[in-house]
């Protein structure tokens, strides 16, 4: 019996993109390594740290989970993937690459209300992501997110 088998576990975030070389050019820009090549261009495979960022065309990922494509929201989605930082000056780093990558900023990084420094863009296709310090968190060597008990 394999050793994870049971264990539930975030190891891929895969978005849909309507500009299949844009979005790997944009990714790319931020300094994620591509991974998987043999897929060609179904699907863009980046080591993200411990999990995967995977992008795949937004008409076949609603194809494959049986969902519809259309409309596209425009607002809010209910969702952010986040990117935590060891310092404000890591934060400031990480949304200055993301804008001359091609990122549209949506909140500028400030100090938080609970002590910490953020801020947000949004990637080619509208997927918000949070650059945060948090106090409490860190980010090991791994790159993995780093959690108190």
């Amino acid at each position: 019996m394999p050793e994870h088998e049971g264990q539930f576990g975030l190891t891929v975030v895969t978005l849909g993109v309507t500009d299949f070389a844009r979005s790997v050019a944009f990714y790319e820009a931020l300094g994620l390594v591509r991974k998987f090549r043999a897929t060609g261009d179904e699907i863009a495979f980046f080591e993200a740290g411990p999990a995967v960022l995977a992008l795949f065309r937004w008409d076949a990922l609603a194809a494959d989970a049986e969902a519809a494509a259309q409309p596209r929201p425009q607002a809010f989605r209910g969702s952010t993937l986040a990117c935590n930082c060891n310092s404000p000056a890591e934060v400031d780093a990480v949304m200055a690459r993301a804008l001359e990558a091609g990122a549209t900023l949506v909140k500028p990084a400030q100090t938080t209300s609970y002590g910490g420094y953020a801020g947000y863009f949004a990637d080619p296709d509208g997927h918000l992501w949070e650059v945060v310090q948090a106090p409490g968190l860190s980010v090991g060597a791994d790159g993995r997110l780093l959690l108190p008990d």
